[in-house]
């Protein structure tokens, strides 16, 4: 399974318009090769470069879907997908693009192949998700975006 996209490469720059410095909106990514048997797809977005003194855990999550359909190829710009919301740590519960405080952070793109519709409300945690989606991943995929907030 594989999770790309077209606005930038694994490991590069994150374009500032998908961040709180641009329109902070999603950014369009492309899913392929999803296993037979999938029934959903998750996707979480996280940072795991917060500092402690902000977040205890380091880790912000930025981006909560699941219930996404199995067949689903595209997500486009400034378009949440078809599916279920959780909440993010901002209490969000859509895309909440790259904010770093301090410097360069990594953003982590997770995408989930389940054999199951995970039976869970809308605005769950991340935490949720996961729990419910312990022994049913069939396959995973990741892109890493980078992102540092331009000094004014």
């Amino acid at each position: 399974m594989q999770l790309t996209s077209p606005a930038f490469g694994h490991n590069q720059e994150i374009p500032s318009r998908f961040s709180c410095d641009g329109d902070n909106v999603n950014p369009p990514l492309e899913i392929s090769g999803a296993p037979p048997g999938t029934a959903s797809l998750v996707l979480i977005l996280e940072d795991p470069d917060v500092p402690r003194n902000l977040k205890e855990d380091g880790m912000w999550d930025h981006w909560v879907l699941f219930n996404m359909p199995p067949d689903l190829a595209h997500i486009y710009e400034n378009e949440e997908p078809p599916g279920r919301h959780g909440t993010g740590t901002a209490g969000n519960t859509g895309y909440f693009g790259p904010c770093p405080p301090d410097r360069r952070h990594r953003y982590f793109f997770k995408l989930f192949a389940l054999d199951v519709r995970l039976g869970l409300p809308e605005r769950v945690s991340k935490a949720e998700v996961e729990s419910a989606m312990s022994g049913h991943v069939l396959a995973s995929a990741e892109l890493v975006g980078l992102y540092e907030r331009k000094k004014g």
